[in-house]
C-alpha cells in the first residue's frame, strides 16, 4: 500500500490519500495516517495523481527528522574516515522538508553542495526506548529521501547543524509505502540508486548497512522519543557527489518510487 500527502484540488488544502496499484490515482482519506486507521470518508474522492501537487510525505509542522551518519563502510571509505562505536545521529529542521519536485536552493554562502540518497522511515507511532524486535510496530512506512549537504560547510564547522539542516536540504518523497505481505519490499534489501544528469552516481542495497533500520531505530529511541509522522534517515552509501544549480537529482527505491528535485 502507498500512502501519499497532497493538495486537494478541490479543497485547496493539504489531504492524504491511498493511491492504486499502479500510482495512477489517490484515493482521499478521511484524517492523516497516523496513530490510527487508514479510513476512507463517507463518499470517497478518487484524482488522478497527475493532476494533484504531492508533498513531503509526513505533517511538516511538527515532524523532526533524525538522521544517522556514516552508516555504509564504503561511503566511509570515500570520506577518508572511520566507522563510529555507536551511530552517529543529527537532526535536521522541519524547515528542511521539502516534497518532489520543490527546489533545492543553493545556499548563498556554500559553493560545494553534495547529494545524498537514502532509505528514509517515517514512523507511525510514539517510540520510546523500544528493543529493535519491537520496532516495526512503530513504523509506519518507508519513503525516498535526499540529505543534501554543504560539504564545505561540514568540514571548517566541525559540526553539522547549518551543512546539514539548511532550507529546503531534506527532500521526502514522493509517497510512503507501507509494505504488505505480498509486497516484494525488504526493508534489509532493498535497492537504491541516486540519478543525477541521466547519470547513475550511487547504487546499492541496503543489505550494505552497518547497522541495520530496526536497530537504528532502536538505538534512537533509547534517547530519542520518536512521535508520529518524525523522520529518520538511515544514512547513505557511497558515490556522493557535487550538486550544480540547473541540476535534477532522483532517489530511487525499487518498492517505493522516485523522489526528484530541481536545484536552483
Amino acid at each position: 500500500m502507498r500512502i501519499a500527502h497532497y493538495i486537494d484540488p478541490n479543497f485547496h488544502s493539504p489531504a492524504w490519500g491511498v493511491l492504486n496499484g499502479d500510482c495512477t490515482t489517490i484515493t482521499r482519506l478521511a484524517g492523516a495516517p497516523f496513530e490510527g486507521e487508514l479510513t476512507p470518508p463517507l463518499q470517497a474522492t478518487n484524482y488522478d495523481v497527475t493532476s494533484v501537487r504531492l508533498l513531503a510525505p509526513t505533517e511538516v509542522a511538527t515532524a523532526k527528522v533524525v538522521a544517522v551518519g556514516k552508516n555504509y563502510a564504503d561511503h566511509i571509505q570515500e570520506m577518508g574516515g572511520e566507522a563510529p562505536q555507536e551511530p552517529l545521529l543529527f537532526f535536521k529542521p522541519s524547515t528542511a522538508i521539502i516534497g518532489p519536485g520543490e527546489t533545492i536552493k543553493y545556499p548563498s554562502w556554500s559553493s560545494n553542495v553534495h547529494y545524498e540518497g537514502e532509505l528514509a522511515v517515517i514512523i507511525g507511532s510514539t517510540c520510546s526506548q523500544v528493543a529493535p524486535q519491537d520496532v516495526p510496530a512503530h513504523i509506519l512506512g518507508f519513503t525516498c529521501a535526499n540529505d543534501v549537504t554543504a560539504r564545505d560547510k561540514q568540514r571548517s564547522d566541525g559540526q553539522w547543524t547549518r551543512a546539514k539542516g539548511f532550507d529546503t536540504s531534506c527532500p521526502l518523497g514522493p509517497w510512503i509505502l507501507i509494505p504488505q505481505a505480498d509486497d516484494e519490499f525488504s526493508v534489509g534489501n532493498a535497492h537504491l540508486r541516486t540519478v543525477l544528469r541521466d547519470t547513475v552516481v550511487q547504487d546499492v542495497s541496503t543489505s550494505f548497512m552497518i547497522r541495520p533500520v530496526y536497530d537504528l531505530i532502536s538505538f534512537i529511541s533509547q534517547s530519542i522519543t520518536l512521535k508520529a509522522g518524525d523522520v529518520v534517515l538511515t544514512g547513505t552509501p557511497a558515490g556522493v557527489g557535487e550538486l550544480q544549480r540547473g541540476d535534477t537529482i532522483s532517489v530511487e527505491i525499487d518498492g517505493i518510487g522516485t523522489l526528484t528535485n530541481p536545484i536552483a
